[in-house]
């Protein structure tokens, strides 16, 4: 077993005894809501299993498989060591091997988009991985995020462990007898079968692999409705992964401690844990005798029990990387809202400049910007493929204007970085043109009877969101504001000839607020503006009501025609019939 799952350390009655202290020290200072009295046991009754997980009787995600105990570091002054004191650790165990950091990383983001009411912290990730597997044997995994070797618990046979017997042939553990916990963050494979996920996008659920484990995790924390934001169900999540209640506080003071800040250090330069709640107090079991001579020399059996030296392992792609080289990414500029027309390409070569295929490249945007990768994230970890070039997900830009960098960095090694400069320019449009056609007329001192809409388009789409400014100008040629006729009112009630501030809807329409007239007469002039330099002018007259011609008046009796015609000497008289 220990060779399985890394070395076992068999304490001293002493030493057990200062480990409880400094567990108890430790949950007083770190584990959020847990309290001790002065035996150092657990006093807060928020530190209690829920109902849920005192009732739970199927072992969890690790079937209650053994894990690590050893305990961050002190935030308060240690008391005086005395004889027997294990050492604490030092700020190194804040480090958090990068590809390992990379997976808790993204499986958080991947879960704020499908589980938003869950609120998984992706340092809830970290301190299971820490407790579980010591982030992955301290980071000894490949490009890819799958362990250079299988990390198994002890088989589950029911000698000091629950009785779980095979459920997979084998596949998993390599056991058809009995199941055993599997991978970064110890699934049996029972529970894998349902919980696992493919979080590389490579098409294979491995529990193996730390993309695919620290997701799996993730959504069997977040399961039951459960909000990792509120004590309680963060507490009933932890304790349905490993039912024990020192399993609890233990993940508790890691996640308290990554909290308060952790850094990325290069894959494989983790520190181990040593402690194990399956080490047994008392003396150290005896040595097996030593077989007798067969006259061939005996190899020598390590020192202690700290496991022999391994061979060094054959380089990694990643250890061959020398430098990041620019992949031929074009100028990178967009307008707010807008996706880049361009993604970046950055190439991984050795010191010969030689393409390094299967490496992972991590690009960072930094900067005061809000510009993200599809899908939201401001962080995107590509492989390089067999031409060693690694195209990041294309960048989307957000509403805010200017420059800010993406940084090109090599997963696991310390090689500089490569930084790209993207441009955000304010949204614009090229075309502006009124919605209606009706004539704009209004007679002095009254008001307007239709308002102005219009609509904005670029390149023949619609301009959302686009700045404009309306200005009742003095002439075609007289851009400058015009202090007579038209006007629009402001909040006070007041007349204002300058609209500024202005933005078309999502359908690209800006509808301006109503206009009046004061008493001049006449044809002006409003002018419409956007980002971009389209602009429209609209005519707008100012007349007096037309008058209707008066009705004829009605001849009088003495001038009707036919008096006329009688009182006239001259009149003709009709013939004769």
């Amino acid at each position: 077993m220990a060779a399985q799952f890394g070395r076992r350390l068999y304490k001293g009655a002493a030493t057990t005894a200062v480990a409880a202290l400094a567990v108890a020290a430790l949950s007083a200072s770190q584990a959020p809501g847990v309290t001790v009295d002065g035996q150092g046991r657990t006093t807060a009754a928020d530190a209690q299993p829920s109902p849920e997980a005192t009732t739970s009787g199927d072992g969890g995600a690790t079937g209650n498989s053994p894990y690590y105990t050893d305990l961050p570091p002190l935030n308060s002054p240690s008391p005086a060591p005395t004889a027997g004191t294990p050492v604490l650790q030092g700020s190194s165990e804040a480090g958090i091997p990068a590809t390992v950091l990379d997976a808790y990383k993204k499986a958080e983001a991947s879960l704020r988009e499908a589980k938003p009411g869950c609120n998984l912290p992706w340092q809830l990730l970290a301190a299971i991985g820490k407790v579980e597997s010591g982030q992955a044997r301290g980071g000894r995994v490949d490009a890819n995020g799958t362990t250079l070797s299988p990390i198994l618990g002890p088989q589950l046979d029911g000698n000091g462990f629950a009785l779980i017997q095979d459920t997979d042939n084998g596949l998993y553990d390599g056991n058809s007898s009995y199941d055993q916990a599997v991978g970064p963050m110890q699934f049996i494979p029972s529970t894998w079968a349902w919980a696992g996920r493919d979080g590389n996008g490579d098409g294979v659920k491995d529990p193996n692999n730390v993309y695919d484990a620290a997701l799996a995790a993730g959504h069997y924390l977040c399961r039951n409705g459960w909000d990792l934001s509120q004590q309680s169900d963060l507490h009933s999540a932890i304790l349905s992964y490993n039912h024990s209640q020192d399993y609890l506080n233990t993940v508790l003071s890691w996640l308290e401690y990554y909290r308060k800040g952790t850094h990325e250090i290069p894959d494989g330069t983790g520190t181990v844990p040593s402690g194990r709640s399956d080490d047994h107090a008392g003396p150290s079991p005896t040595p097996p005798a030593t077989p007798p001579s067969t006259g061939s020399p005996s190899p020598t059996p390590p020192k202690s029990d700290e496991p022999s030296t391994p061979s060094s392992p054959s380089p990694t792609p990643t250890d061959t990387v020398d430098h990041l080289a620019d992949a031929g990414t074009a100028k990178l500029t967009a307008m707010a809202g807008d996706t880049f027309a361009k993604k970046i390409s950055t190439k991984a070569e050795t010191k010969a400049g030689k393409a390094v295929g299967k490496v992972r490249v991590r690009f960072t945007i930094t900067g005061d910007t809000d510009a993200t990768f599809t899908g939201g994230e401001r962080v995107a970890t590509v492989s390089t493929g067999s031409t060693g070039v690694a195209v990041a997900p294309a960048l989307r830009a957000g509403e805010k204007t200017g420059g800010f960098t993406v940084r090109a960095t090599v997963v696991g090694r310390s090689v500089p970085g490569l930084d790209y400069t993207a441009t955000v320019t304010e949204r614009a449009a090229d075309t502006l043109a009124r919605t209606s056609d009706t004539a704009l007329t209004c007679t002095p001192g009254g008001e307007f009877a239709d308002q102005v809409e219009v609509k904005a388009t670029y390149k023949g789409a619609v301009a959302d969101k686009v700045a404009a400014t309306a200005t009742l100008i003095k002439s075609a040629d007289d851009a400058t504001v015009n202090d007579k006729g038209p006007y629009f009112k402001d909040a006070a009630g007041k007349p204002v000839r300058t609209l500024t501030g202005l933005r078309t809807d999502a359908n690209g329409l800006l509808k301006l607020p109503k206009l009046y007239a004061d008493d001049t007469t006449g044809t002006f002039l409003l002018r419409v503006t956007t980002a971009g330099g389209a602009t429209l002018t609209v005519e707008l007259t100012v007349a007096a009501a037309e008058t209707s011609p008066s009705p004829s008046t009605s001849p009088s009796p003495s001038t009707s025609p036919s008096s006329s015609a009688s009182a006239d000497p001259t009149a003709s008289a009709s013939p004769s019939a």
